[in-house]
C-alpha cells in the first residue's frame, strides 16, 4: 500500500492538473460560442452556393472546360484542415485517418496543410507537404481561403495535379463533429439517372451564360472553390473548440474522480497509521505493567 506522503503528493499533482483542464475548458467554451455563431451564420450561404453551382453545372454537362475535366496528372492536391494545438480528443487523428484511408498513395498526394498537427503527422508518415498555411486556422478569413484556392487552382490548371480534395471536420452541434473528405475539382455533376426522374425534366432546361460559358465558369468556379474552403475553415474551427471543450470536460471529471479515490485511500492509510500507533502504545504500556 502506498504511503500517506506518496498519496498526498499524487493528489496535489492531480489537483493542479484538474485546475488546468478546468481553465482550458472555460477558455474553449468561450471560443466555441464565437466560432459556433460564425459557423451557423455562414452555413446557409455555403449551402446555397453549393446547390446553385451544382444545379448550374448539371445543366451544362455538355461544356468542355478545364475545371470540369480531370487532369492527366496522377497527383492529387489535398487541403488538410486540423488544429495547431492538441488536447482535443480524436479531432486531429480523425482527419488524418481520412487521408490515410482514402486509398490515395502517399507518393501521389500533395498536402496543403492548414494546422500544424496534421502537417507534422503526415510529414512523419512520408507525405509531401506542398504548402503550409497553419496560422490561418487561428482566425480564418476569406482572404486566406482565396490564397489557398489560388494555389491549388494554379496547380490544377498547370497540370501539376489532376484532382483537388479537402479534408476537414463538419460542425453539426456542440458534441457531434463529422470528419469529411470532399472532392473539389473536377466538379462532379449527377447524371439524369442519378438525379432521378423528378429532376430529369428540370435538367433539360438549357443554361444561358452571359458572357460566354467559358468566361463565366472562369469567374464562378474559383469563387465557388474559395467559398467551400472558407466554409471548411469556419466549420473546422468550431469543431476544434467543441472537441477540446469535451476533452477538457472529460479530463476534469476524471481528475475529480481520481482525487475522490485518493482521498479515500489517504483516509484509510491515516486510519491504519493511527490504529498501528495506538496498538504499539497499548502493547508498550502492557509490557511495562
Amino acid at each position: 500500500m502506498a504511503s500517506m506522503r506518496d498519496i498526498k503528493r499524487r493528489k496535489e499533482s492531480i489537483q493542479s492538473t484538474g485546475q488546468i483542464t478546468k481553465a482550458m475548458k472555460l477558455v474553449s467554451t468561450v471560443k466555441l460560442q464565437k466560432a459556433k455563431t460564425r459557423a451557423e451564420q455562414s452555413l446557409p450561404y455555403f449551402n446555397y452556393m453549393y446547390q446553385t453551382v451544382s444545379s448550374m453545372l448539371k445543366k451544362s454537362s455538355t461544356l468542355s472546360h478545364p475545371y470540369l475535366n480531370a487532369g492527366s496528372s496522377p497527383k492529387k492536391a489535398i487541403i488538410v484542415v486540423t488544429s495547431n494545438r492538441g488536447l482535443a480528443g480524436g479531432y486531429n487523428s480523425n482527419v488524418i485517418k481520412l487521408i490515410t484511408g482514402s486509398g490515395i498513395p502517399k507518393e501521389d498526394a500533395l498536402i496543403y496543410a492548414v494546422g500544424r498537427k496534421g502537417r507534422d503527422t503526415l510529414a512523419r508518415r512520408g507525405y509531401t507537404i506542398r504548402a503550409d498555411y497553419s496560422e490561418v486556422i487561428n482566425e480564418p478569413m476569406f482572404r486566406d481561403a482565396i490564397d489557398i484556392g489560388r494555389a491549388v487552382l494554379d496547380a490544377f490548371v498547370s497540370g501539376e495535379v489532376g484532382e483537388i480534395y479537402i479534408a476537414y471536420t463538419v460542425f453539426k452541434n456542440t458534441v457531434v463533429h463529422i470528419p469529411t473528405f470532399l472532392k473539389l475539382l473536377p466538379v462532379e455533376t449527377k447524371t439524369a439517372e442519378e438525379a432521378g426522374a423528378e429532376d430529369s425534366a428540370e435538367s433539360l432546361v438549357l443554361m444561358n451564360y452571359e458572357p460566354r460559358a467559358e468566361e463565366a465558369l472562369d469567374l464562378i468556379i474559383p469563387k465557388y472553390i474559395n467559398s467551400l474552403i472558407y466554409g471548411a475553415l469556419v466549420q473546422a474551427l468550431a469543431s476544434e473548440n467543441g472537441a477540446r471543450m469535451q476533452a477538457m470536460d472529460a479530463a476534469t471529471s476524471n481528475a475529480d474522480e481520481m482525487i475522490s479515490d485518493l482521498s479515500l485511500k489517504y483516509n484509510r492509510a491515516r486510519q491504519s497509521s493511527i490504529t498501528q500507533e495506538l496498538t504499539e502504545i497499548i502493547a508498550g504500556a502492557n509490557a511495562i505493567s
